[in-house]
C-alpha cells in the first residue's frame, strides 16, 4: 500500500463515525460467489431434519466403524451422538492427511516471542505424536486416564493433546497464565495420572520458572505418576528420578509406531475446567465423535476455509476452549495451515500481529474484541506499516463486540473487503453456535447473528415462554447438538442443576441475557450468573472472593464485574477487613492484587478495591451482588428494605462515588 493512500487517524475516526448508524453490512462484492455457503439453503435443509443433517456432516470424519444411531436421547439431558461409531481424533487430525500425501503441508507456522521460527508439517506432528503417545503408554497411562497439560503456546502443546487423544487418555489443559495453585486444583479434581509441562515459560522478554513451581505441589497430588518436561528455554530445573522425563529425550528413545486407538464416539476426549458460580471450577467433559463433527463443520464453513488457499490464524491460547477447537482440532481436521504465536500482541512491538499476518500470508484472522480495542488505542500506524491485502475474512470471539470496534476492525484490518463473523459460543457448547455465515448472511455490528444450521436458540422468560422480538430475556438452546458437553466431570448432578433445571431437560440454560430482533439476529447482553468475563475469559466471582478472603487481613469479600472499555468487564472487589480497621490503603491494595494473582492468575486481579464495613445481604445472609452491580453502574436501587441492613447501601453509594472521583 502506497503511503499516499493511507488515511489519517482523523479521517478514519470521521469515517467510522459516519458509518456507526449503518445497521447492516452485506458480504463484500465477489465473496459470496466463491463462498462455500452462498445462500440460505444449508440452514433450511438442516431445519427440516436436524438429525439427518448432522449425520451428513459426520461423514466428513474418518470412522473406523460407522455409527448405527445418530442421536440417543433416551436419558436426556445425558445425550449421546453417533452411537456405535468408532474413530480417533488424532487419526482425523493427522494420519488421514499424511496418508493422502499431504504430509509435507505446514500445519503450524510457529513464531517464538523472540523471533524464533519453526514450520511444523503434518508429518512432523504425526511423528512426534506417535512417539509421545508411546512414552505415555510405557508409563502406564491407559484409555480413560486423565493427563494434565500446562504448556505455553509452543508446538509441543498440540503434540501433547493429540498424543493423549491417540491413546484415549482425556487431556486436561490448563491456561498458561494460571497460577500453580490453580493447576494443582485442576489436577486434583481430575485425578490426573500424568502431567506434561515446561521448564520455563516466556512472556514479554521474561521467563517464569514453571517446573520448580509445579514441583511445589506435585507431592500433594499422588495421582500424578509421570511428569514430562519440555525444554523451552533450556533452564536448569530439578528432575525427580523415576517420575520426571525430559520431552526431547523421551521421544527420541520411544518407538516410532503407535496406531491410533479406535475409540467409541462417546469416549471422553478432554476435560476443561471453567469458572462457575461457586468457588469450585466446573470440569466440562467433551467426547470424541460429536465434538469433532461440530468443530470440523464450523471451522470449515464459518471461516469459509479452503485448505489449498488459506492460512488461518486464531490468536487465542490453547488453554481456553477457543484454542482447543480453532487452533488444534478444527484446523488440523480440515487440513489447514495455521499460525501459532507464543507471545503477547504488543511484544516485541505493537505491530507484531500485523507483521505476522504479512509474513505468513494470513487470509483468515480470528481474535477477541478486547484485543481489537487495545489495537485501537495503540493507533492506526501499527497496522498501516504492513501489507494486509491477503486477509479475506475476520472473526471475533469471547464477548460481544461494540459497533465502533467492529468498524475499526472492518476498515483498518480488513480494508472494507473482509466479512466479519462475530461468534457466540461457550466452553460448554464446544464450538461456534451463533454467528453469520459470511457468504450467505449480512452482518449487523454488535449482533452475534443467527444460530448455525442444525441448532435452535431462543430468548425465553423465567417461565420458558419466548419473549417478543426486541425484548430482553434469557438465552436458551432448545435442541441437543453433537458438540455439546456430556456432563461435568464426576458431577452429573451439578451438570443437570446448572444447565437443565431452569426449564426442562430438553432446554439448555446458557446463563446469558439476550434479545432477538425482528430479523432473527441475536444480541448477547451478558452473564446473568455470578461470572465475570474479563477479556473473554470467564472467572467465577466466588473463586476470586475465596482468593481474597484467604488473605489473613480479610474477613469477607464480594466481587462483581464492571463494564470496562479495555477488557469488556473488569473485577471490582468490595472488601471487609478483620478487626476495627475498615480502610486498607494502597499498600494493602497492591498486596491483595498480587495475592489473587498467586492463587488464580494475573487475569483475576481486581482492577478496583473498595474498602467497606459491610455488603448488602438478604436476611438469610446471601450477598446481593445485583445491588452492588447497580451501584457500580449508577442504576436506581429501588426497594432495599428487605436487606438485613438497609443502611449499608447508602454508605456504599458514597464510597463508590468517592472511588469514581
Amino acid at each position: 500500500m502506497e503511503a499516499t493512500t493511507k488515511p489519517s487517524a482523523e479521517q478514519v475516526e470521521r469515517e467510522i463515525g459516519e458509518q456507526l448508524d449503518q445497521e447492516t453490512f452485506d458480504p463484500p462484492s465477489g465473496f459470496r460467489d466463491k463462498a462455500l455457503i452462498g445462500d440460505e439453503s444449508e440452514p433450511e435443509a438442516a431445519a427440516r431434519d436436524p438429525e439427518a443433517w448432522w449425520a451428513k456432516q459426520a461423514e466428513a470424519l474418518d470412522w473406523f466403524e460407522e455409527p448405527d444411531q445418530v442421536l440417543d436421547d433416551s436419558e436426556a439431558p445425558f445425550y449421546k451422538w453417533f452411537v456405535g461409531g468408532k474413530l480417533n481424533a488424532s487419526h482425523n487430525a493427522l494420519d488421514r492427511h499424511v496418508e493422502a500425501g499431504r504430509g509435507d503441508r505446514v500445519a503450524f507456522h510457529w513464531r517464538g516471542e523472540e523471533g524464533e521460527e519453526r514450520d511444523v508439517t503434518y508429518a512432523d506432528l504425526l511423528r512426534d505424536v506417535k512417539r509421545l503417545a508411546n512414552v505415555l503408554k510405557e508409563r502406564g497411562i491407559q484409555p480413560g486416564d486423565v493427563v494434565g497439560i500446562f504448556l505455553p503456546m509452543i508446538p509441543e502443546v498440540a503434540v501433547a493433546m493429540l498424543a493423549c487423544a491417540r491413546i484415549g487418555a482425556p487431556h486436561n489443559v490448563v491456561f498458561g497464565g494460571f497460577s500453580p495453585d490453580a493447576v494443582k486444583e485442576r489436577m486434583e479434581f481430575s485425578e490426573a495420572k500424568g502431567l506434561i509441562t515446561v521448564d520455563c515459560a516466556r512472556r514479554k522478554g521474561k521467563a517464569a520458572d514453571i517446573k520448580p513451581a509445579v514441583d511445589a505441589f506435585l507431592d500433594d497430588v499422588p495421582s500424578i505418576e509421570t511428569v514430562v518436561v519440555v525444554r523451552n528455554t533450556g533452564a536448569d530445573v530439578p528432575m525427580k528420578e523415576g517420575r520426571d522425563l525430559f520431552y526431547d529425550e523421551a521421544i527420541e528413545a520411544a518407538g516410532e509406531d503407535c496406531p491410533a486407538e479406535p475409540l467409541d464416539a462417546e469416549h471422553p476426549l478432554y476435560v476443561l475446567y471453567t469458572s462457575g458460580s461457586t468457588a469450585k471450577p466446573k470440569g466440562i467433559l467433551h467426547t470424541t465423535g460429536g465434538y469433532l463433527t461440530g468443530v470440523a463443520w464450523t471451522t470449515k464453513h464459518v471461516f469459509d476455509l479452503k485448505p489449498d488457499e488459506d492460512v488461518f490464524w486464531c490468536s487465542a491460547d490453547v488453554g481456553w476452549v477457543t484454542g482447543h477447537s480453532y487452533i488444534v482440532y478444527g484446523p488440523l481436521m480440515c487440513g489447514m495451515t495455521s499460525v501459532m504465536y507464543e507471545g503477547a500482541p504488543d511484544y516485541p512491538d505493537k505491530d507484531i500481529w500485523w507483521e505476522l499476518c504479512e509474513r505468513y500470508g494470513v487470509t483468515v484472522f480470528y481474535t477477541a474484541p478486547t484485543a481489537i480495542r487495545a489495537c485501537m488505542k495503540w493507533g492506526i500506524s501499527h497496522p498501516q506499516k504492513h501489507d494486509l491485502s491477503k486477509l479475506r475474512l475476520l472473526g471475533t470471539v469471547g464477548e460481544p463486540i461494540n459497533p465502533k470496534a467492529w468498524l475499526w476492525y472492518w476498515k483498518l484490518i480488513g480494508g472494507e473487503r473482509c466479512p466479519i463473523v462475530d461468534t457466540w459460543w461457550q466452553t460448554e457448547t464446544g464450538h461456534i453456535m451463533i454467528t453469520t455465515l459470511p457468504g450467505a448472511q449480512y452482518a449487523k455490528p454488535g449482533s452475534a447473528g443467527k444460530p448455525l444450521p442444525g441448532l435452535e436458540a431462543a430468548v425465553l422468560d423465567e417461565e420458558g415462554n419466548e419473549v417478543p422480538a426486541g425484548e430482553q430475556g434469557l438465552l436458551a438452546l432448545r435442541r441437543p447438538w453433537p458438540g455439546m458437553l456430556r456432563t461435568l466431570f464426576k458431577d452429573d448432578e451439578r451438570f443437570k442443576e446448572t444447565y437443565f433445571s431452569k426449564w426442562d431437560e430438553t432446554t439448555y440454560f446458557v446463563g446469558d441475557a439476550a434479545r432477538k430482533d425482528k430479523d432473527g439476529y441475536f444480541w448477547i447482553v451478558g452473564r446473568v450468573d455470578d461470572v465475570v468475563n474479563v477479556s473473554g475469559h470467564r472467572l467465577s466471582t466466588a473463586e476470586v472472593e475465596s482468593a481474597i478472603v484467604a488473605h489473613p487481613r480479610v474477613a469477607e469479600a464480594a466481587v462483581i464485574g464492571q463494564q470496562d472499555e479495555d477488557t469488556g468487564q473488569s473485577i471490582a472487589a468490595f472488601v471487609i477487613l478483620e478487626g476495627e480497621d475498615s480502610e486498607g490503603g494502597e499498600a494493602l491494595e497492591k498486596e491483595l492484587r498480587e495475592h489473587v494473582a498467586q492463587r488464580i492468575g494475573k487475569l483475576a486481579r481486581p482492577k478496583r478495591i473498595i474498602w467497606t464495613a459491610d455488603v448488602p445481604k438478604t436476611r438469610s445472609g446471601k450477598i446481593m451482588r445485583r445491588l452492588l452491580r447497580d451501584i457500580a453502574e449508577g442504576r436506581e436501587l429501588g426497594d432495599v428494605t428487605t436487606l438485613r441492613e438497609p443502611g449499608v447501601m447508602k454508605d456504599l453509594e458514597g464510597k463508590f462515588a468517592g472511588e469514581e472521583e
